[in-house]
């Protein structure tokens, strides 16, 4: 058999479980959003013609946008930290990083609970400071659940940006600053074009998860932060509205995608060789 065929031989079963498990059930899902008898369009018109779920929609943009943000600029700086930190002590910052990963989401999640309730570690702290006089809300929050988007996806940004960073050689920046460059200078021009294919990698990575994640907006949001994960779980698991959770689920789907070939876009941009 000739190593073409061959190859395509060894993909194909692979490929035919991806597509019965994974495009089939997309499908499905994107074609039960057209039998509307008013319309193939009219289960999204009704999305976008109602102002709490394009509220929802907004919302949920904007906390994974925000995450994406300061995740980006976070984990960044730390992972620049741990690339140039020598030896065991890269090792144990590594782990260090890694080790809130080794717990579940709803943990990590239940934490913040701790720490920002009413009789929670940082009111009593503000208090005991003098800071404050009685304890405040700071559960239930757009800020809550973009602090705790933040803790949950700043260590797999490290992880994505380590192995990158550690790859641009200390030569490049070495030769740029004795041709004159300031460190910013070769910061701007050497380091952060290299670090473009990481930066995008996470970018999309923490942006997906962010715009995707149930539990942590269900359990610091609740329902007066309602994001689209929530929301297309209170349609399919609470009303029972199959259309209308199978029509958010592809709207997060197109804004998932869409957000990957506007980063892809962007990387191919900044480094044409990251695209």
């Amino acid at each position: 058999m000739p190593p073409r065929l061959r190859a395509w031989a060894l993909a194909t079963p692979a490929t035919l479980l991806v597509l019965l498990f994974l495009g089939l059930p997309v499908i499905a899902t994107f074609a039960t959003t057209f039998g509307d008898p008013k319309g193939p369009f009219a289960t999204y018109a009704a999305f976008f013609n109602s102002r709490f779920r394009t509220t929802v929609l907004w919302r949920t943009m904007e906390v994974a946008l925000i995450t994406t943000v300061v995740s980006v600029a976070v984990g960044f700086a730390t992972a620049w930290v741990v690339a140039k930190t020598p030896g065991r002590l890269k090792s144990l910052l590594i782990i260090a990083a890694v080790f809130p990963l080794l717990t579940g989401v709803v943990v990590r999640s239940f934490a913040w609970l701790v720490i920002l309730g009413k009789n929670g570690i940082l009111n009593n702290f503000l208090i005991w400071i003098g800071a404050i006089t009685e304890p405040f809300s700071m559960l239930y929050t757009q800020g809550s659940v973009i602090v705790a988007m933040i803790y949950l996806f700043v260590p797999l940004m490290i992880l994505t940006l380590v192995g990158v960073l550690e790859g641009i050689p200390q030569d490049l920046t070495d030769a740029a600053a004795s041709l004159g460059a300031t460190p910013a200078a070769a910061f701007r021009q050497v380091v952060l074009p290299m670090a473009v294919p990481g930066l995008i990698v996470g970018a999309v990575l923490v942006f997906t998860g962010s715009f995707t994640s149930y539990a942590t907006p269900q359990l610091l949001g609740g329902e007066s932060q309602m994001m689209m994960g929530t929301f297309l779980y209170q349609n399919a698991m609470v009303r029972f509205d199959w259309v209308a959770a199978s029509t958010v689920a592809a709207i997060m789907v197109v804004v998932t995608l869409a957000t990957v070939l506007v980063m892809s876009k962007l990387a191919h941009r900044l480094n044409p060789v990251a695209g």
